[in-house]
């Protein structure tokens, strides 16, 4: 079960507003976390708490296919992501890093910036512990689980190929 406070933001939030392209020259993912969302939310990197939760409109992610974004948001302590929709490109990135990340059309109307998000993956449920109202979404596969709590790809096959 995923648990965090809710930071709300709008349809076609790219790459770019989750971690500015002058930043990217910086391969020190603390130092990427701390300028997560700040094009769009100044005070985002300085409020986020670990485990919460980034609900946004369509197409999240979209933009450029860098994989710092979610790197940062995951840095920062961003527990998940849900979305109505997301970039593809993103969506694969953030299971390769262990960012877990929720398809749901409907989760934008269930929260506001504040409330505190339940979410169970595997359960495919999510609830808002804030005023009691629950949301069923497809559940996440089995083997993105997997990934997911091996804590990303890459750390999941070198555990499953014993390196």
């Amino acid at each position: 079960m995923l648990t965090g406070r809710v930071w709300k933001y709008g349809d076609h939030v790219n790459t770019d507003l989750i971690i500015p392209g002058r930043y990217l020259d910086d391969y020190n993912v603390a130092n990427l976390a701390a300028h997560a969302m700040e094009d769009i939310d100044p005070a985002f990197a300085s409020s986020v708490r670990e485990g919460d939760i980034i609900v946004a409109g369509k197409n999240f992610g979209c933009g450029s296919s860098r994989e710092q974004a979610p790197l940062a948001l995951k840095a920062a302590g961003v527990g998940a992501v849900v979305a109505k929709s997301v970039a593809r490109i993103f969506y694969r990135n953030c299971i390769n890093v262990g960012l877990p990340v929720v398809i749901c059309k409907d989760a934008t109307e269930m929260f506001k910036t504040g409330d505190v998000a339940e979410i169970d993956l595997s359960a495919g449920m999510m609830r808002n512990a804030s005023t009691g109202s629950c949301i069923r979404f497809d559940p996440m596969p089995d083997f993105l689980l997997e990934v997911l709590e091996g804590g990303g790809l890459v750390p999941y096959l070198k555990e499953r190929l014993g390196r």
